[in-house]
């Protein structure tokens, strides 16, 4: 089982990397925030590098446990109804789940500091999502579910406008309704017009 402490430690370290970006944030105010003594923070991370390289592989797991990934790919959809309910509990997670909002912030902001961040960011806004569906959608095509086309270029089609909408969704909450019911026309569509 995973030390309290450090999963106390990890989950506040989110919040302020997000909040203030990785130059912002000093071990300090963590360890405040907390309640712990610096040293006793130290006892668990010996530096602000190895906390925000065990948050960034715990995000990581969180993420693709959750969520999948290309080594852990959801179920593949036995129909367009199960496509259709299986994107939407996808987005229900990225969208909802606070620590993948707080994750999501973090690296749009860090992204152009730090490589591995930058790579985090590329693979979770473009091509990791793609590469899922890519799957996805040339098995549920093998199956006779989706009409025969590129599974990369589907993929692409599929996960772009949604992306793009649940950025908006971390800019500007109020138009969260709006964005989700957006996102419901066009999985909608994409089924009506691939299925």
């Amino acid at each position: 089982m995973e030390n309290t402490t450090k999963i106390r430690i990890l989950d506040e370290a989110l919040i302020m990397f997000a909040e203030n970006g990785y130059k912002g944030t000093n071990l300090r105010d963590l360890a405040d925030r907390l309640s712990l003594s610096k040293s006793a923070l130290y006892k668990h991370f010996a530096s602000k590098e190895e906390i925000w390289k065990a948050l960034l592989d715990r995000m990581e797991a969180y993420y693709a446990e959750r969520f999948g990934s290309e080594n852990h790919l959801p179920d593949i959809p036995k129909s367009c109804e199960e496509l259709f309910a299986m994107t939407m509990g996808m987005i229900d997670f990225t969208v909802n789940d606070s620590k993948i909002v707080l994750t999501r912030k973090l690296l749009l902001t860090e992204q152009f500091h730090d490589e591995r961040v930058c790579k985090l960011a590329t693979k979770h806004f473009l091509g990791g999502t793609e590469k899922i569906f890519a799957v996805i959608f040339e098995k549920m095509m093998a199956g006779g579910l989706l009409k025969k086309e590129d599974p990369e270029m589907l993929a692409f089609v599929y996960t772009a406008p949604i992306t793009s909408l649940i950025h908006l969704c971390d800019r500007e909450p109020q138009k969260k309704p709006e964005a989700m019911e957006q996102m419901k026309k066009c999985i909608q569509h994409f089924i009506r017009t691939y299925g």
